[in-house]
């Protein structure tokens, strides 16, 4: 580890690994399908990728093969987190391009072999048994003159990634991949994840993508925020205060305007279900009758919902939570005919 510059001391957790099992390709079967002299090899050829990348002559191939193939070992994961060096040195190549963004200088090639260890840790961050140890196992950055300093957690390596912001495709796709790596940890419920993500910056630097990103980073950053208002951790802590609520509110409500120009029946999607969220808190949703968008209530999304049932119900639940049904008033006449129900 002595040679890695910056070099970055590992926890021994990350020695030992037992060999994984890899799941079949596509759809092999019984009878003709994949064997298990096929299975070993292909393991075998797994478990070499993964040594290839403590070094740095073949650690380009390695990534982008074991990036491409990612989903054909099952048990990845475990493989890349207990393999001596290699979490230190896919951290090696998130901290390699930290000068590149400011000024933006990101070369594609360059943003492409990030993006490939980034999905590696993608891996690792959506596996039930590393999952938890890629949020809470602390990374200590040495330089040659001093002892450990610092002890940043290997989700916050990412964050200087999301608070870019040139459009450039290097640096949209490096974006959109560090935010797949976010979301991957929220994807299962837990509100460990949620706990530990609102000790961070990461509700400011979703709100960033989702006011300049693409379409599809906007999607993935609107689904982080979404994930943390539905833990009941997430949704007190950005009710807690009227800054707070309304950083979230604002963005979604420009958002939409957006869409009406420019719709996606997906990123909506996700919009109103933060606002139907939201409306679960009692404060919360007396402030959205005021700040509720007017384009969420007069039809102007219908055409754009129409084949999408379960938005149209949490959409028309909104409503009713907003105009008062949900707290015991009568309901409002002519919801349904509005959202063509």
């Amino acid at each position: 580890m002595a040679n890695l510059q910056p070099s970055l001391s590992i926890p021994p957790s990350f020695a030992g690994a037992s060999p994984p099992s890899p799941s079949p390709i596509g759809g092999g079967g019984v009878g003709g399908g994949v064997g298990q002299p096929a299975k070993d090899m292909k393991m075998a050829s797994a478990e070499q990728l993964v040594l290839d990348l403590c070094d740095p002559e073949l650690r380009e191939n390695a990534l982008l093969e074991l990036s491409k193939k990612r989903e054909i070992f099952q048990d990845l994961a475990p493989l890349l987190w207990h393999s001596f060096g290699t979490v230190a040195a896919l951290l090696q190549e998130i901290v390699s391009i930290y000068s590149a963004l400011s000024p933006p200088t990101l070369s594609p090639g360059a943003s492409n072999r990030v993006c490939n260890a980034l999905a590696l840790l993608q891996c690792v961050a959506s596996h039930p048994e590393t999952r938890i140890l890629f949020l809470t196992v602390l990374v200590f950055e040495t330089h040659e003159d001093e002892d450990k300093v610092g002890a940043p957690h290997i989700p916050l390596y990412l964050y200087p990634f999301l608070n870019t912001t040139s459009k450039t495709r290097p640096f949209e796709y490096l974006r959109l991949t560090s935010l797949g790596v976010i979301g991957a940890l929220v994807k299962v419920d837990d509100t460990e994840v949620i706990s530990f993500l609102l000790q961070t910056e990461i509700i400011p630097l979703c709100l960033r993508t989702m006011e300049m990103g693409s379409e599809l980073s906007k999607t993935v950053a609107t689904f982080i925020v979404q994930k943390i208002l539905l833990d009941d951790v997430g949704l007190r802590y950005i009710c807690a205060t009227a800054e707070r609520f309304f950083a979230v509110g604002s963005v979604l409500a420009n958002m939409v305007v957006s869409l009406a120009e420019q719709p996606s029946t997906r990123l909506l999607k996700h919009i109103i279900r933060c606002y139907l969220r939201l409306s679960d808190n009692s404060r919360a949703c007396a402030a959205l009758q005021t700040c509720l968008p007017d384009m969420l209530k007069d039809g102007t999304f219908n055409n754009c919902l129409r084949d999408d049932p379960t938005t149209r119900r949490w959409l028309q639940q909104l409503l009713l939570n907003v105009t008062g049904a949900g707290m015991g008033a009568a309901p409002q006449p002519g919801l349904d005919h509005m959202m063509g129900i």
